[in-house]
């Protein structure tokens, strides 16, 4: 059974370690290096009034993964943009999806109207997951430079929240 709660400071470490678990196997995230917790909590409090973060828990309490949705300087003040990150090894067992309704309910609460996803264009599971929560695809930027020079494409992906 999969529990989905807002994530709080005690949860980044956990996030890190897995965020920096599917840096550290490639092709997924645009996202390089090492995260640690402070990495993660310096996120959590940028914009905390427009921003949410949820994770996905076992009954245990073992993080399975998280969403957030924040604002982004590229978008207009009626988007925010997504990102979700799952445990290698533990995804198609529903954590994305549920995750998603909480985010999706949460984007409503602050007043967006659409969510932008910018995924990588090799990032076959991350198109799909996207595509299949009701996602289009509306943009894409050509040869993404990474910040450890990797080169990218990308694919934008919008949800307009009705």
């Amino acid at each position: 059974m999969i529990h989905i709660r807002p994530a709080h400071d005690l949860d980044a470490r956990d996030m890190a370690a897995i965020l920096s678990q599917i840096i550290a196997i490639g092709g997924t995230t645009a996202m390089t290096g090492e995260i640690d917790s402070e990495y993660i909590l310096g996120r959590m409090r940028t914009a905390p009034d427009a921003s949410a973060w949820h994770v996905a828990e076992t009954p245990e309490g073992e993080i399975l993964g998280f969403q957030w949705i924040a604002p982004h300087d590229l978008l207009p003040p009626e988007a925010c943009s997504i990102a979700t990150f799952a445990k290698p090894g533990r995804q198609g067992i529903g954590i994305g999806s549920k995750l998603f309704e909480a985010t999706k309910a949460a984007a409503r609460v602050l007043g967006y109207r659409w969510m932008d996803a910018n995924i990588r264009a090799d990032n076959t599971s991350g198109l799909t997951y996207y595509q299949s929560r009701g996602f289009e695809d509306y943009g894409r930027i050509d040869r993404y430079r990474m910040a450890d020079g990797h080169v990218v494409d990308k694919i934008l992906k919008r949800y307009d929240l009705r």
